[in-house]
């Protein structure tokens, strides 16, 4: 489904995903293992896979992080980002270890010549660089210039901006265009203009998310509202939640947010009613207790990029029109529910059999489809 009035941005290749140029809307996430622990990031990065994420990006912070992320891409299938700050040294390492991109910031590798052959190996390799700013690490001199605005979101905005536009120019002056852009605040209005001066200034592709949105659930609502205003605007191409939690969560979470805007439909998609005083079935416990059941099913449609519809209603109000729209529904009615499937009543079942019958219809249906 396409939102917004924006364009498509231009259109790389990260590893063998497509970014930008309206390929599918990517999810990534960043591990927080120590890298240099190859058993624990690898065995991380099989998780993140196992629930759906894209790309995965791995802090580098030293040349003993760098040299391993050969041996964790050779363990693991979804394309591989190396984190670098600093020391263009972990860059050309994490290059020649086989990443399949850099998060890089030539703000904070000063000199030029250095810059220079990261862009180079980068470029003969075919390797995407991401750069962008962070509202908690702005160059001073751009700091120092909006330090009367920063409390607000417009200049918060232009800072994010200013610092992000002048790290696209360094690697532009370089001859260098495969570049990924993002632009992060915990601030949503500021993260939103700063895109929106990105979009009508470059089309390079965007990775978009809210910075250090913290705990959840406040982070994961955060998050998806900074994410889910940008993405209905037509902005963004690759997205990552950032929470203070596993990241599993914060895939799932981006997943959630592509599918609450009908940009990804996959795996299993519970509907279940709030309940109210009408409800008769216990619909919370069922919505779990199914979640459950179904978490293998879900795993398996989401890496086929299928996608199985469930609705759970407790009355007559709604019911039986989502049960209907479903693929799977039941609307319930006193100690017992009907039972549809692709629009039709199948059965009248015993509130006891619920769970049993939903669980057997939606592997039924997820078999046919």
């Amino acid at each position: 489904m396409k939102l917004g009035c924006y364009p498509p941005r231009r259109q790389l290749m990260v590893g063998s995903v497509k970014v930008g140029g309206g390929a599918p809307i990517t999810i990534q996430t960043m591990t927080k293992t120590d890298t240099r622990d190859v058993a624990a990031t690898t065995a991380q990065i099989h998780a993140l896979e196992e629930v759906g994420c894209d790309i995965v990006r791995v802090a580098a912070p030293d040349m003993k992080a760098a040299s391993v992320l050969g041996a964790i891409k050779s363990q693991t299938s979804i394309p591989l980002v190396a984190d670098i700050h600093f020391d263009y040294r972990l860059a050309l390492e994490a290059i020649a270890q086989g990443a399949d991109k850099l998060r890089l910031n030539p703000g904070n590798i000063r000199e030029r010549d250095k810059v220079e052959q990261i862009v180079k190996a980068a470029a003969e390799k075919g390797i995407p660089i991401r750069v962008g700013s962070n509202s908690g690490s702005l160059p001073p001199e751009i700091e120092d210039r909006y330090r009367d605005e920063l409390m607000t979101a417009e200049g918060q905005a232009r800072a994010l901006f200013e610092a992000a536009l002048r790290q696209v120019r360094i690697l532009e002056e370089m001859g260098f265009n495969q570049i990924v852009v993002s632009m992060k605040s915990f601030d949503v209005p500021a993260t939103v203009r700063a895109y929106q001066m990105m979009a009508g200034e470059r089309d390079y592709p965007l990775h978009v998310g809210i910075t250090e949105a913290g705990l959840p659930p406040a982070g994961t609502v955060r998050s998806a509202v900074g994410i889910g205003v940008l993405l209905a605007q037509g902005l963004g191409d690759t997205i990552r939640v950032s929470l203070t939690a596993d990241p599993v969560e914060e895939v799932r979470a981006g997943r959630e947010i592509l599918s609450a805007l009908e940009l990804r439909r996959a795996g299993v998609r519970i509907v279940a009613c709030p309940t109210c005083g009408r409800c008769e079935i216990d619909i919370v416990t069922l919505a779990r207790q199914a979640e459950e059941r179904l978490a293998d099913l879900d795993r398996e449609l989401s890496r086929a990029g299928r996608s199985v519809r469930v609705a759970l209603m407790g009355c007559v109000v709604n019911g039986p029109g989502e049960a209907r729209g479903a693929d799977v529904g039941i609307a319930g009615g006193k100690e017992k529910a009907v039972v549809y499937r692709h629009g039709q009543q199948m059965r009248v079942v015993p509130a006891a059999d619920i769970l049993r019958v939903v669980v057997e219809e939606v592997k039924l249906v997820a078999q046919v489809k």
